[in-house]
């Protein structure tokens, strides 16, 4: 059905609106970001002066390298484990009959609906009693957990729509289960699969009460944690702040700008699916 053009027109005006909503604090940070200390007062205010040098004052004085590199050993972790066994499994839920698969992906997907709120204390005495606490590990496994749920649901539906006659011709020709999949359906859902992984990388990169009831030692800071104690030391410094602030997000920005036309085809395709 099309739209009339005063629909069109009330779209891109409600649109543009929530656009402006969105953009305006990031440009005020950005802006903030490369203000000398000076005139920074907190306000959103144009710059006179660029001052790129807020960046490395950041990053040196909150140690940004060593918790850059723990959110990324932690970041590809979680993604690499959670595509992993999405795949096995959704490719289980979708395509493979055994006893009780409804009831345990039910059972599974309420993973969905419980916040980390509701678990984070029995998950620290849990990994305490077992010398867990203040490593990666804690932080990858819980992690790759919770993104699971989500995982195995996407890629269900995802391996569900998946042609039937091409699966059918495969099994003719002799291909087996882990050769169906890996060789014939995964190929085919690359888009899905990416879509999934930058998702379950926004989620980890981003995630902060993990870290900061798990981690105890500065060796294992993730970026969002290092940046909450960056922020205590420099609680007036609204350049550096905003700097350290673009630091940590700056990653996630950029792999989304080149990895957005997969991004949207992988959402359209599961949106077509549905």
């Amino acid at each position: 059905m099309r739209l009339s053009v005063r629909e069109k027109t009330v779209d891109y005006v409600i649109l543009s609106l929530f656009a402006l909503f969105a953009i305006i604090p990031l440009i005020g940070v950005l802006l903030s970001s490369v203000t000398p200390s000076a005139q920074n007062s907190g306000g959103f205010t144009v710059p006179t002066t660029i001052d790129l040098g807020n960046f490395g004052a950041a990053w040196n004085q909150g140690h940004f390298a060593s918790y850059m590199l723990s959110s990324v050993l932690v970041t590809v972790s979680v993604v690499v484990l959670t595509a992993v066994l999405a795949v096995f499994a959704g490719f289980a839920f979708a395509r493979l009959d055994f006893f009780g698969s409804n009831v345990i992906f039910f059972v599974m997907l309420a993973g969905l609906m419980l916040p980390a709120e509701a678990f984070i204390i029995p998950l620290y005495f849990n990994l305490r009693s077992v010398g867990l606490t203040d490593t990666y590990t804690s932080l990858i496994l819980p992690q790759t957990a919770q993104s699971l749920a989500f995982g195995i649901f996407w890629m269900r539906n995802q391996f569900r729509s998946f042609p039937g006659e091409v699966i059918e011709a495969a099994r003719l020709d002799g291909a087996r289960d882990v050769r169906l999949l890996w060789q014939v359906i995964v190929p085919s859902s690359v888009a899905p699969i990416m879509t999934m992984a930058l998702l379950v990388t926004m989620w980890t990169w981003n995630e902060f009460l993990l870290p900061l009831v798990l981690i105890t030692s500065e060796d294992h800071r993730t970026a969002p944690l290092g940046l909450a104690f960056f922020k205590g030391a420099h609680l007036t410094d609204f350049s550096l702040l905003s700097a350290a602030g673009v630091i940590v997000a700056l990653p996630i920005v950029l792999l989304y700008f080149f990895l957005q036309k997969r991004f949207i085809s992988g959402m359209l395709g599961g949106i077509a699916d549905r």
